[in-house]
This record gives structure tokens, C-alpha cells and sequence, in this order.
């Protein structure tokens, strides 16, 4: 597996806008959540093996951090043309089989990925009630076959903070994946493909 480290977008930077389709039939807009006490961006998929690892976790995480006033948004950029098993109508499957209880979005274009500058499966952007990134970083220190149960601490640690009003600290590791799949000719500037430390 060839490790992506994520691209650590400045701290205080503003949601960036999107209105992608749902697997359910509907369009999900940031300004859906304008009121929101936090909002977090998590851009995933459903084949990458760093994904499934977290899989199960972040299913009870979402339901868990859903009930406290914590807004969620799972998001798929993957180009589908070389990673079929990313479609949207296996999102819809995937969706349902791991029980995620957020919406699950389709990029097509990939220019929401552009500009949350994402870059990695799974990458997690959290936001405050104003929208402005606290965190950007990973679930906690597990990986696939590291043995390291996965509790999702650092995430759980900045969204606890976020939705009692306090400041997240800014001392924070990146997330590690597989790197978005990029459609032919069109991965970002920011993006170097080059594998994590």
C-alpha cells in the first residue's frame, strides 16, 4: 500500500462551498449547515483498505458524535472510470452495508477535493460553528495490520473541544491513506503523490 499523507490545510480556513449529490437522490449543500455547532468533512471511499479499516469505527463514531450536536459529511472523489468500486451505486451499497449515518457525496469533478485540498482516504476536515478549520488530521494512530486498536482519540479529542465551545490544539498528525485517484492529467498542484513518512 502506498501511503498519502494529508496536505495539513492552514488552520482558521473557511469551509470551502460544495453541493454535491447524496446517495439518497438529494443535493447536500455546506449551507445546509449553516447553523451547525461543528461540521467535519471526511473525504473516503469505499475501497480503500485505510477506509475499511476504520470502517466500523467510524459508523459508531458518526452515530455517537451525530446525537451531540456534531454535523457530518462523508465525501467520495475518486475517479470512478479506474476505481469502479468507488461508483456512486456502489456508494449507495457501501453506504448502507457499513451503516454510516451521514451523507455519503458524490465529486465527480473532483473540484471539491481541489479545494479542501484533500488528498488522501480518509482526510478529515473539522470545522468550527463559524466554519473556520480547528483540525485537520487523523482518526488516531491505527493502521491496517499497525495492531493498534482504533479508538479514533485524536478525533474524538478536537470534536470534543469543537462542540463544548473550546479551542482544539493546534499540535496535530496528519492522516495517512491512499491517495485520492486523480483523474487522469488533472491531480492538483499541491498534490505530489509522494508517499508519507
Amino acid at each position: 500500500m502506498v501511503k498519502t499523507a494529508s496536505t495539513m490545510l492552514p488552520l482558521g480556513t473557511s469551509a470551502p462551498n460544495f453541493s454535491l449529490p447524496n446517495v439518497d437522490g438529494t443535493t447536500v449543500s455546506l449551507d445546509n449547515f449553516a447553523d451547525a455547532k461543528g461540521l467535519l468533512v471526511i473525504f473516503m471511499c469505499n475501497h480503500c483498505p485505510f477506509v475499511i479499516h476504520l470502517r466500523e469505527a467510524l459508523a459508531s463514531f458518526a452515530t455517537e458524535y451525530q446525537e451531540k450536536g456534531l454535523v457530518i459529511v462523508g465525501i467520495s472523489a475518486n475517479d470512478v472510470s479506474t476505481h469502479p468500486d468507488d461508483s456512486p451505486e456502489k456508494m449507495v451499497e457501501e453506504a448502507k452495508s457499513a451503516g454510516y449515518p451521514f451523507p455519503y457525496l458524490y465529486d465527480e469533478s473532483q473540484e471539491v477535493a481541489k479545494a479542501y485540498h484533500a488528498a488522501c482516504t480518509p482526510d478529515f476536515f473539522l470545522f468550527d460553528q463559524n466554519q473556520a478549520l480547528v483540525y485537520r488530521g487523523q482518526f488516531d494512530d491505527s493502521r491496517p495490520e499497525s495492531g493498534i486498536p482504533v479508538t479514533g482519540a485524536d478525533l474524538r479529542a478536537a470534536c470534543d473541544a469543537v462542540l463544548a465551545g473550546e479551542s482544539v490544539p493546534e499540535d496535530q498528525k496528519p492522516s495517512i491513506g491512499c491517495n485520492i485517484k486523480w483523474k487522469e492529467g488533472s491531480a492538483p498542484e499541491y498534490f505530489t503523490g509522494a508517499p508519507a513518512v
